[in-house]
């Protein structure tokens, strides 16, 4: 007990010494007297409390408190956990190859096992849930735990007892089992990458990791040998972010080497550091389009922002999440890691796209937003006018349809994800996803599907009409004849899922061919699908069809002097 005490009191004085540095630059005396309370109060609990302590819990939640305090980036990471963590990084890990999810309160279940993997060349199908791992059950129980327990060293083996849904004769479930050999899994940062609209260069990048940039440049390479070829589009939707230095790498496939892509500050201009792409470009002319959304953050910020800067692309989409912080990772005593915030980063118009001041907090501890109207602007290359403190606002703003309940619930229950699990069972082939369509037999057949006792959703007509109906009691405006006219309401709004479902096909239909098509095309069907009828898309090609609207969105302005 003294010896875990004594090392995580080590490990929390030097993670105290670090983040109160950092956040209040405290003198050395109010350092050690603060320490002195903290080692004092936990060395009384340990000695007089009424009930044994678990030193490690409760000093785990100490450190997790205080770095919470300071951003949610700074985070302490012990040695059983930065598996994950180096995951991330390198794109590798020992596994199954297999998206995992969650259902029914204890089901972990394949959502997507990945083309040539473990899991696909041992039988494994999307829609199998787990039961047993190596004759332990994983029935109910947490899915990290059954993630950790599906990863180990390539070459070992893992037996798996799975339910499949309609895998028996007689359409019900069945019980299988099978070995699967790990192997080492790469992560794909660009898991598709094609012509599409038959002149748009589509690559989709989703992390930032060692293999990111490289795979970026094969994927540009060979896009450019197609003689269709008008503009490319480089999709960062969702994309959390990664490696600071795969993304200064990404932004020189595409400008002059030596260009400046940002400057990162620590505590000190001492500590200012400045990256420049230092390869050789491979297209410095093409159109170009960067596509963000509010989950594109960190590194995706960087290739975008510094792409608007310099006048080189155009961006399509909506507002980043506006990250502007950078971490390093530091080792500390007993094989733990400190991932610390140790930078900010100003992309080459000089602005911070943080949206977040963590050191401003309000009495009650939380953060908000930067709004719009303390932001600062400033200007790219050309003279055109962005902005700082809120992340990167596109070039052109493109608006997604709004999702009703219905629609909603039918992708949340899992509804079109078991049809498709039905269908491939009963389907040896699938249409490619470019010409998939649901046709009204595909469509009749998943309305019957439907078990109208299990879908739930808000009918948002009947609640206003309740709600209506229960103020007009409360203030007194209720009688026979205003009751009788909220019957009547009542009669022409009452909700038919029938025809709901008739309402929302279009909408449907999309959900359906993607699930069907990550069935059958399993590495890129899903998203092939998808660029039929993407917004996005859409809006690139609106771009490049209007001529010299892409020069125009880009073209040089007088240079702002406000700096409101």
């Amino acid at each position: 007990m003294r010896k875990l005490l004594t090392g995580a009191i080590a490990l929390f004085v030097l993670i105290s010494f670090v983040a109160s540095r950092a956040e209040t630059r405290s003198p050395k005396q109010d350092i050690s007297r603060n320490l002195d309370i903290f080692t004092s109060i936990y060395k009384e609990l340990q000695t007089a409390y009424v009930d044994s302590i678990d030193v490690n819990k409760s000093m785990r939640t100490a450190i997790d408190a205080m770095l919470n305090r300071i951003d949610p980036y700074t985070e302490y990471i012990p040695e059983d956990e930065q598996e994950d963590f180096m995951t991330i990084s390198t794109g590798e890990y020992g596994g199954i190859g297999s998206y995992i999810g969650f259902r029914d309160g204890k089901y972990t279940y394949l959502s997507e096992p990945q083309a040539g993997s473990p899991a696909i060349k041992a039988g494994l199908k999307a829609g199998d849930r787990i039961i047993t791992l190596d004759g332990d059950t994983m029935v109910g129980l947490d899915i990290e735990k059954v993630r950790g327990r599906l990863k180990g060293e390539a070459g070992t083996n893992v037996v798996m007892t799975v339910s499949r849904p309609y895998g028996a004769a007689d359409g019900g479930d069945s019980i299988m089992t099978f070995t699967v050999t790990r192997e080492k899994i790469n992560i794909d940062p660009v898991p598709y990458y094609g012509i599409v609209r038959d002149s748009i260069g589509y690559i989709s990048l989703t992390t930032f990791n060692e293999k990111s940039a490289d795979q970026v440049r094969d994927a540009l390479i060979e896009l450019k040998k197609d003689p269709r070829l008008k503009a490319v589009l480089l999709d960062l939707r969702g994309n959390g972010g990664g490696l600071l230095e795969s993304a200064v790498r990404i932004v020189g496939w595409f400008v002059p080497k030596g260009t400046e892509v940002l400057r990162t500050r620590g505590r000190s201009v001492i500590n200012e550091k400045v990256y420049k792409t230092t390869n050789k470009p491979i297209d410095t002319e093409i159109p170009l389009f960067v596509a963000v959304d509010g989950g594109s953050a960190s590194a995706s910020e960087i290739v975008t922002g510094a792409l608007q800067d310099l006048d080189r692309a155009v961006i399509v989409g909506n507002r980043s999440f506006g990250k502007g912080l950078v971490q390093s990772t530091r080792q500390i005593p007993y094989n733990g890691m400190l991932k610390i915030t140790v930078a900010k980063y100003y992309i080459p118009s000089g602005r911070l796209i943080q949206a977040i001041d963590y050191s401003r907090r309000n009495p009650d501890g939380s953060v908000a937003r930067i709004p719009d109207s303390l932001t600062n602007v400033f200007n790219t290359a050309g003279g055109r006018v962005v902005r700082d403190g809120g992340g990167i606002t596109p070039d052109v703003t493109v608006k997604y349809p709004e999702a009703n309940r219905l629609v909603y619930n039918i992708v949340r229950g899992l509804w079109a994800f078991d049809y498709a699990t039905k269908y491939a069972t009963q389907h040896d082939s699938l249409p490619a996803p470019e010409t998939l369509e649901i046709t009204d037999s595909m469509y009749a057949d998943f309305k019957r599907f439907i078990d109208p006792e299990r879908l739930q959703y808000d009918k948002v007509c009947e609640i206003v009409i309740g709600q209506l109906e229960e103020a007009a009691k409360n203030e007194g405006y209720m009688n026979d004849s205003v009751q009788a006219q909220i019957n009547v309401l009542k009669g022409l709004l009452h909700h038919n899922l029938n025809k709901d479902l008739d309402h929302n096909r279009d909408e449907i239909s999309g959900y359906l061919e993607s699930e069907l098509a990550g069935r059958y095309y399993i590495k890129d069907g899903n998203t092939r699908v998808a660029l039929k009828a993407d917004p996005v898309v859409d809006s690139v090609m609106s771009v490049i069809r209007e001529t010299g609207r892409y020069k125009s969105i880009l073209a040089p302005r007088p240079v702002s002097k406000d700096k409101k």
